[in-house]
């Protein structure tokens, strides 16, 4: 029998099988029997055939599984299993019994493809048969729970074979390789915003604490902690180079785990950030301890003397679900989805700020080809993920837990961001500082009302965090008497385009905010005046790239905006975005406009050039704003050389991993045209 079986019986129920590996899927195509016409499969517990529908698909895999891999006898497994709640009778999936006991050990609930479907009733089964550990899957994604008590489930790595302790699992070594081996993204589809919503859903809500706040933490203190373990990161890598695995073994992800799993990590450090059996309070002084040390190596993303306010008992739930996603990864995507999902909705939604996605920020940084000791800077940051992308590209360092070398240092602290929203600009230090190597220019300003800078500035909490950044940022004013231009290389920004500015203080600084009677307008799109002020912020001859909302191009009203735009810089291209590119949050369609400021030498000024136009049509979400993946041929999704989902869309060829896109035919377009930058 062939993987087509199984694609056709599950191509309409949006099941998956991506938790199974391919010599699972081997030892079960061979199960299969074909009677009238129909598929079936033979229980090996039940010793009875059943049609191959996709609920029973996964649950004779997990069955097969525990079974095979986790080597519980048949005797030991029962199906169907009665569960009583007084009067009414339900019935569990896969019941693991006790040795020689008639006491469930083991419960297990397959369900629909929805994450949250059935994990309620799992756990009101494991409360009312008394079983210690609890699994739920659908084939896509698995979770498994230790139940410590009716009302707190912990999540758990890996659940005990037939010849272990719940105990020893636990306390198992627990080191880089685990983590890169047991990172729930590559293994079962999950994300850190998936998680979180698990958390919230089961401790968060109740807790009596701010979820971003603490969630923030929490996150914070697992990347110091993959951070301290660097050097084993490194030697780790180095071994996997020596191992010479061919193109096919890294995009297969169970592949990449068989190859890895003998690499010996005797010497390597015990990740601190698991709950490996401690008393809650064990578990929250170690955590916290661990948050300080974060905090003393990152300063100012935090106050002084900042605790984690969740109670032992949450905290251990919280640190079960996160300890085996790696955070230190190929992109920021993870990061960046459960960030914009957590910050407060009225901070940035309303203002039409949403983080962009790191495929388009990737586009945009290859078209203008940033050089290390140009200065660039991001004007509306949100997570920071321009600049950061922008280091990634001239360091040639991913986010990848390596320390930056002294000779690149100096280049990576000329690279900015301003953001008006403080938990934004927090997320973003985050992820400056670690990408920087402990130095972060990110600043926590309001772009467009600058006049009020001093105010800010002048405050010593703000000083005192923000200071060191700031005297690096104002080398680059153009007038040192004012904070109107400056002299940055490369500008790049999605700026909010919700909205309206009508505080007369502020339209009165910009041209854009002066109609044709040499008056100031009562009101002006806030995406109007960015782009005055971003043009502001680069030099002649610098590059920009700025998404805008389609309307700027199109509207008869904006033909005012496109001509000032057109007397201050070339316009280089437009990129047309698909509408599903900032869902779920907007629909709106945007483009981005890639600009270099008229100059004698670099670009000197023209009437008539060529533009490159190109719209995109694959823009890596769907209609509801979830990621699309490259998928292989038996339905899987494809898994790039760092162990992660590729999305699927036509910005760029994504590292090879997919067919040139708009970025490389630009390049093409720039290198004909002999734009200063790409000569």
């Amino acid at each position: 029998m062939t993987n087509d079986v199984l694609v056709k019986i599950l191509a309409s129920s949006q099941y998956d099988l991506n938790i199974f590996n391919d010599s699972e899927i081997k030892s079960f195509l061979k199960r299969i029997v074909l009677k009238d016409k129909k598929y079936y499969i033979p229980c090996v517990i039940r010793e009875k055939d059943f049609a191959l529908k996709p609920e029973e698909i996964v649950r004779q895999l997990y069955l097969q599984r525990l079974i095979s891999e986790y080597q519980y006898p048949k005797n030991q497994i029962k199906l169907e299993y009665p569960v009583y709640f007084g009067r009414q009778i339900k019935r569990a999936d896969i019941v693991v019994f006790q040795k020689n006991s008639d006491d469930p050990y083991i419960i297990v609930e397959v369900k629909k493809p929805k994450m949250q479907d059935g994990k309620e009733q799992l756990k009101s089964y494991t409360n009312a048969t008394g079983a210690p550990i609890a699994v739920w899957t659908n084939g896509r994604q698995i979770s498994r729970y230790n139940r410590k008590d009716p009302n707190y489930f912990e999540e758990i790595s890996e659940i005990p074979n037939a010849n272990q302790k719940l105990s020893e699992i636990l306390k198992e070594r627990f080191t880089w390789k685990n983590l890169v081996i047991k990172d729930k993204i590559p293994n079962e589809g999950k994300t850190l915003k998936d998680l979180i919503k698990d958390m919230e859903n089961e401790v968060l809500a109740n807790a009596g604490v701010d979820v971003f706040e603490e969630v923030f933490k929490l996150v914070f203190t697992k990347l110091y902690d993959e951070y301290l373990s660097r050097v084993d990161k490194t030697k780790f890598d180095g071994k996997i180079e020596d191992l010479d695995l061919d193109e096919d073994i890294r995009n297969d992800h169970a592949k990449f785990k068989d190859a890895i799993s003998d690499i010996k990590d005797n010497k390597f450090r015990n990740l601190e950030f698991r709950n490996k059996g401690d008393t809650d309070r064990e578990l929250k002084e170690k955590i916290q301890n661990l948050f300080e040390r974060a905090q003393e190596h990152w300063k100012g993303v935090f106050k002084e003397n900042d605790v984690i306010q969740l109670s032992p008992s949450h905290l251990a739930v919280c640190v079960s679900s996160l300890q085996d996603i790696k955070l230190f990864n190929s992109n920021l995507q993870i990061i960046d989805e459960a960030f914009e999902y957590l910050i407060n909705k009225s901070s940035k939604g309303e203002k039409g700020q949403f983080f962009t996605p790191r495929h388009a920020i990737d586009m945009c940084v290859k078209m203008l080809n940033p050089k290390a000791g140009e200065y660039m800077i991001d004007t509306a940051a949100g997570s920071c993920g321009f600049p950061v992308h922008n280091i990634f590209y001239f360091t040639g360092k991913l986010f990848s837990n390596k320390d930056i070398d002294d000779s690149e240092k100096e280049n990576v602290l000329k690279v900015f961001a301003i953001d008006f929203d403080e938990k934004a600009v927090r997320v973003a230090r985050t992820l400056n500082l670690i990408a920087g190597d402990g130095n972060t220019n990110v600043l926590h300003l309001n772009t467009l009302d600058y006049t009020k800078w001093t105010d800010k500035i002048e405050q010593p909490e703000w000083r005192k965090v923000y200071g060191d950044g700031w005297d690096r940022f104002r080398k680059l004013q153009k007038n040192k008497d004012d904070f109107k231009e400056y002299n940055f290389n490369i500008l790049m920004a999605n700026p909010p385009f919700a909205g309206d500015i009508k505080e007369g203080q502020i339209i009165n600084r910009y041209e854009l905010g002066i109609d044709s009677k040499h008056k100031a307008k009562s009101k002006v799109g806030r995406d109007i005046l960015f782009i005055e002020r971003n043009l502001d912020f680069v030099k002649a001859g610098g590059r920009l790239a700025i998404v805008l909302p389609q309307g700027r191009f199109n509207n008869s009203s904006d033909k005012q905006i496109r001509e000032y735009i057109a007397s201050k810089a070339r316009i280089l291209a437009v990129v047309s975005l698909d509408g599903n590119t900032f869902k779920p949050h907007t629909g709106t369609k945007t483009s981005v406009l890639f600009l270099q400021k008229w100059d004698d030498k670099l670009c000197p000024k023209k009437e008539d050039y060529p533009i490159f136009f190109a719209v995109s049509e694959k823009s890596g979400k769907d209609n509801s704003g979830e990621y699309v993946f490259v998928k292989n041929k038996d339905g899987t999704k494809k898994i790039d050389k760092f162990g992660h989902h590729i999305v699927d869309h036509d910005l760029h060829n994504a590292n090879e991993n997919l067919p040139d896109g708009i970025a490389e035919a630009f390049i093409k377009f720039a290198k004909k045209e002999k734009f200063s930058f790409w000569k």
